[in-house]
């Protein structure tokens, strides 16, 4: 007997598996049991607003997808226009160029070169 353990669809189940000898015919039964349920992994901590910005701005600009942030194109403190470039977002091997939604200021940058996010994480709030 061995004992196997196998994910399907985010769900582990602990399967038992019987060797047969050739001379034994049909099918044995095989029994399976829902492990417990993995962990959630702990999430990152949060940065800490840029240097010099005292509040968040009102407006969010947030990751579209995860990857790996690999510019950033202004500083807290900054004005900028509707569709200027404000970070640079690698995502599988392509560079997207991640906009303000309106014309502003920038209060915080919340990513630095380098750092990896997930869909829907606060890249900068702007006012």
């Amino acid at each position: 007997m061995k004992n196997y353990r196998i994910t399907v669809n985010g769900v582990a189940y602990d399967v038992t598996v019987e060797e047969i000898n050739g001379d034994q015919a049909g099918s044995l039964p095989v029994t399976t049991a829902p492990a417990a349920a993995p962990a959630a992994p702990a999430a990152p901590p949060k940065k800490a607003p840029a240097k010099g910005s005292d509040a968040k701005g009102g407006v969010k600009i947030n990751a579209p997808m995860p990857g790996k942030i690999v510019d950033i194109k202004v500083k807290a403190g900054q004005k900028v226009d509707k569709g200027q470039v404000v970070v640079v977002l690698e995502a599988m091997k392509m560079e997207n160029e991640i906009c303000a939604p309106q014309a502003g200021t920038i209060a915080t940058v919340d990513v630095s070169v380098g750092d990896g996010v997930e869909g829907g994480d606060v890249l900068a709030t702007m006012n």
